[in-house]
Order: structure tokens, then C-alpha cells, then sequence
């Protein structure tokens, strides 16, 4: 039997694995994959990464690595993480521990949870950690997850694989199959019944099969978030220059994209963009929008396997007035630049085929949607958080036209609008994660109940730290010490040495990028030539001296 490792080891191994990912991250993109808030009912609260205070959770929001929840009693929640489907019934406790594009990982410490997966490459990964042990998903398929302070883990694998544990002591779950598990330093999987379904059970399969039925998967890729919210809310209509359109219904006077939510601050993008209809994610952060016959439409553009996330699909503009900030949404095959750090990978593929993003020139760009789309608010209402519809600032039709496009806001987010509104703290304990690779298991023999209908606990002592198969990403750095951070540049979001750096309690240091991307700058223009130097007149002859004459 593998002995475990000591815990100084593996400490020390984590933080290995930790700088390695940091040095990874320093010179990639940000993530191509950002989860979303989808529903909400009863008490639902939001802990940012790297804060400490609570908040609302709000439909829309966009979650990442670090980001936690907590559903209260008689609460309900549901994460889209692209082909992956999170939900939390009551009294759970979840945290996103990293969101990649090839992994996702989820800290489970108390409560119920339901994942529902419907593709998985071979490249991709899926953890579920939990106080009993890491939970790997090998298959699509339907996983349930039961943790009890008193009575330990449950899984049951309704479609589907998962393995327990990690190395070559891992253990497998097949389908149909519902496994506890129990123990401490060595981890020990018993076989139990497979528990019947719970009216959160049904709630989440009745979701499942709205997703798989909806008639806009036909016309987006099938990881975007939010395509199902669609079909009640607008009509698919094809266009001769566009294909598939989308049109928003029951829409009120002056509605435009971008105009009805509000801006928050959400690392590693920044300015990010909150839409308030229920339905306003997929077409807000992916896609193009273009003013048609029928109005306003969302392009989804070309069907692609992993779309790519963007915060906002919009261009900033600053129209003289320090006070005042505006923008517009970018329209068909109008290349995106993002206002935070980036690679090559990235900018091609939150463009999408089809857009060049190596030859921009913003300032001779002709942007459709400059005027229609065109929307002002106070600097106040853009860096607080606040809903923009009910604050919008008339700006003459000439000043939009002439408006000077920026590479970002040059404002200064608030508390509010890094976290959110403050939020009555929920009961919920602090936790730890410690990396256990490999994990001795021994499978126990099932116990005499285990073919009865309901799952059987041995007990597990409350405070228990998760266990993981990969380490977690170091700690984002307080919401206070990052704000400071920011208010060097404000608008920028931090680099990731930047946030090295922060970790480190250093300084933040001064930005690698430039402020204005290459491909952002005004075409240079060829030096004057000099005008050549006169060229020399040749010198005069000298007078002809006529000879005297002879007398």
C-alpha cells in the first residue's frame, strides 16, 4: 500500500506546482471560460476571490477562480460553466477553486450539488473536491453529491464515470453505482444504495432537458452559456448577409445593447458588463450586434467547439468631458481589442474566424454602431456599480461622431462595484484545501444496508479540509490591496506579475503591456522627406578684360 506523503512534502510540492501555474499564467491570456450565475431562488450569497465580505448573488454575473457561494436554507442555484452544469440545492457551500479552459474545479465542502455534463474532451478535466476526497469526472453523464458535516460524502453516478481519489489508487464508479467516503489519512469508499430523487433532483433533470431541447442550440455552440434563455424571449430569423440572427421581444423604447445593466469590476478582465434581462448573457458576451429590418439583432456568428468569453463586446469612447463615459457595441465582423492582458491565442479566438486582428486602425475604423448604439452615463454611475438606463447623459449627435476612441474607461472602480452590495453573512465555516496525491484507499465491504434505498454514513468529523487531486491557485490579493493597486492606472486591470507581486505583499510594479495594443495605434505616417539643399551655382566667369587698343 502507497504510504501518503509527508504533509512538509507536500506542501512544498504544492507551492511548486502553484509557481508553476503562476509562471504559465504570467505569459498567457486570461481564461476562455468564465461561469454565470443562470438562477436564483431564495437566499443566495456571493464572496468575490480574494475578499472576505458577502453579497448577493445576481443572475448574470460572471464567476472565476476564486469566487464562492452559499446557498441558504430553501435555496437553489445554478452555475453554466459551458458543457458543464452546476447546480446547488440548500445549505451548500461551493467554491470555484480554478476555472480554465481545459479544467474546471470545484470546492463542494457542505450541502447537495447536481453536475450535469454534456461533452467532455480528451483534454478537459473535471474536479469536484470535497472533505471525503477529490471526485474526477471520466464521462458525460449526471453526478449527485450529498456532503453532511456528520455524516460524510456521498456520490451517486447516475449516468456516466467518475474516479475516487487519484494515482493508480484511484477507484472507479460506474453508472448506477453510489459510493460513500469516509476516513482521513487513509480514504476508505464503501458501497451504498443508490439514494432515490429529491425534488432538487427533478428540478435539475427538468433543466437538463430544456437545455438539450432548446431550439436556439441549433444556432449557437453548444458551450455557450444562456443560449436556452433565448427561446422565450426573441426569435431566430435568417439573414441574407448574417445567417442566423437572434431579435429580442418585448424589448421598451430606446432599448440597445449594453444599455439596460450595469459595468462591474471583475479580474482578470476588468470593466466586465452585467445585462438585467434574464435572458441578457450569451448575446452580451459573445457575438456581434447589428441594427436590422426588424431592429436590433444578436449575431452569434460561425458555430465554433469552445467559444470564447468576453467581458463586454464594445468600443469606449471619450467624448471631451471628464465626467462623462460612453460606448457603443462592436457590430458584424468588427474586430474586438480587449482593454486587459492578452495573447495572440486569445484575440484570435474571442474574435472568431474571419476577423484580422493584426490590422486595426481605430482611428480610421467606421463602426456601425457608433451613433445608434451610442451610450453615455456619469463617470459616478459607470465606476459605482449603478444601473445605467435610468442615468444616461445626452450627448450631440456630432460629439459621438467625432468621439475619440480609448483602450479603456479611465476610471477608478468602487468597493460596490469589485463586490457587489453588501450581503448578511451566511453561516458558513472557513475551509482548507491540502493536495493528497496519491491517496491510499481501501474499498470497504458493503456495509449490510447498502441495498436498501437510502445512503449509509459512518461519520465524518466537521472542519475536515477538502481534498484535491492538483493544487489550487495562490489566493488573489484583498479586494482593498488591489484597489489601491489599480488607482496607479485607473481602468487597468493588473497584469499577472502585477498580481505576483501583491501575493508577495510587494508593489504592484509598473505594466508590461503598452497602453494602446499595436494594432490599436494610428497608421504611422512615413516621415517627410527633406527637401534636398540648393545645389551650387558655379561661380561666374571673370570679366573679359578687353586689350588697349594700339594707337
Amino acid at each position: 500500500m502507497t504510504r501518503p506523503l509527508p504533509l512538509s512534502l507536500l506542501s512544498f510540492l504544492t507551492l511548486l506546482a502553484s509557481a508553476g501555474l503562476a509562471a504559465q499564467t504570467d505569459s498567457g491570456g486570461p481564461p476562455g471560460r468564465a461561469g454565470r450565475v443562470s438562477y436564483l431562488s431564495g437566499g443566495v450569497s456571493l464572496q468575490v476571490s480574494g475578499d472576505t465580505s458577502w453579497t448577493a448573488a445576481t443572475i448574470n454575473y460572471p464567476l472565476t477562480t476564486g469566487d464562492r457561494l452559499y446557498v441558504d436554507q430553501g435555496g437553489r442555484t445554478e452555475v453554466e460553466l459551458g458543457a458543464a452544469t452546476l447546480r446547488l440545492s440548500d445549505a451548500t457551500d461551493a467554491t470555484i477553486t480554478n476555472l480554465t479552459d481545459n479544467l474546471i474545479q470545484i470546492g463542494l465542502s457542505t450541502g447537495t450539488a447536481r453536475l450535469t455534463v454534456t461533452a467532455l474532451d480528451s483534454d478537459d478535466s473535471i474536479e469536484i473536491d470535497t472533505p471525503g476526497g477529490p471526485l474526477v469526472v471520466t464521462a458525460p453523464g449526471v453526478y449527485r453529491i450529498v456532503i453532511s458535516p456528520d455524516h460524510g460524502t456521498m456520490v451517486a453516478v447516475d449516468k456516466g464515470a467518475l474516479t475516487v481519489g487519484g494515482g493508480d489508487d484511484a477507484v472507479s464508479v460506474a453508472e448506477g453505482r453510489a459510493v460513500q467516503l469516509s476516513g482521513d489519512d487513509t480514504l476508505q469508499v464503501s458501497d451504498v444504495g443508490m439514494p432515490p430523487e429529491s425534488d432538487f433532483d427533478r428540478w435539475g433533470g427538468d433543466r437538463d432537458r430544456g437545455l438539450a431541447a432548446s431550439p436556439s442550440a441549433q444556432y449557437v455552440a453548444p458551450a455557450t452559456p444562456g443560449y436556452s434563455d433565448l427561446d422565450g424571449a426573441g426569435t431566430w430569423e435568417t439573414e441574407a448577409d448574417y445567417g442566423p440572427v437572434w431579435y429580442p421581444s418585448a424589448v421598451p423604447v430606446g432599448w440597445a445593447p449594453y444599455r439596460y445593466g450595469h459595468w462591474v469590476w471583475v479580474e482578470p478582465w476588468g470593466w466586465t458588463w452585467v445585462e438585467s434581462e434574464p435572458w441578457g448573457y450569451a448575446p452580451f458576451h459573445y457575438g456581434r450586434w447589428a441594427h436590422l429590418r426588424r431592429g436590433w439583432a444578436w449575431i452569434p456568428g460561425p458555430v465554433v467547439r469552445h467559444p470564447c468569453y468576453a467581458p463586454a463586446l464594445v468600443v469606449f469612447v471619450g467624448v471631451g468631458d471628464a465626467g462623462v463615459q460612453a460606448w457603443f457595441p462592436l457590430g458584424p465582423r468588427e474586430a474586438y481589442n480587449p482593454w486587459y492582458h492578452t495573447d495572440d491565442r486569445y484575440r484570435r479566438r474571442v474574435n472568431g474566424p474571419g476577423i484580422d486582428v493584426t490590422v486595426v486602425n481605430v482611428e480610421t475604423t467606421h463602426y456601425r454602431n457608433r451613433s445608434l448604439g451610442f451610450t453615455a452615463v456619469s463617470a459616478a454611475t459607470f465606476r459605482g456599480g449603478v444601473g445605467v438606463a435610468r442615468h444616461t447623459v445626452v450627448v450631440d449627435r456630432t460629439v459621438v461622431t467625432r468621439a475619440r476612441v480609448i483602450p479603456h474607461p479611465p476610471l477608478m472602480p468602487t468597493v460596490v462595484a469589485m463586490r457587489g452590495r453588501p450581503a448578511p453573512r451566511p453561516p458558513v465555516a472557513k475551509y482548507v484545501t491540502t493536495v493528497v496525491r496519491p491517496i491510499p484507499i481501501r474499498r470497504a465491504s458493503p456495509p449490510a444496508q447498502a441495498q436498501s434505498s437510502q445512503p449509509v454514513f459512518h461519520g465524518m468529523q466537521p472542519g475536515q479540509p477538502l481534498k484535491a487531486r492538483r493544487p489550487a491557485p495562490p489566493p488573489d490579493p484583498s479586494v482593498d490591496a488591489r484597489q489601491r493597486a489599480i488607482a496607479e492606472h485607473p481602468g487597468r486591470p493588473l497584469e499577472p506579475q502585477q498580481v505576483n507581486n501583491l501575493r508577495q505583499g510587494k508593489p504592484a510594479g509598473p505594466h508590461r503591456d503598452p497602453e494602446v495594443p499595436r494594432d490599436q495605434r494610428p497608421a504611422a505616417r512615413p516621415a517627410p522627406r527633406p527637401n534636398p539643399p540648393p545645389a551650387p551655382r558655379p561661380n561666374p566667369p571673370p570679366p573679359r578684360q578687353e586689350r588697349p587698343k594700339k594707337p
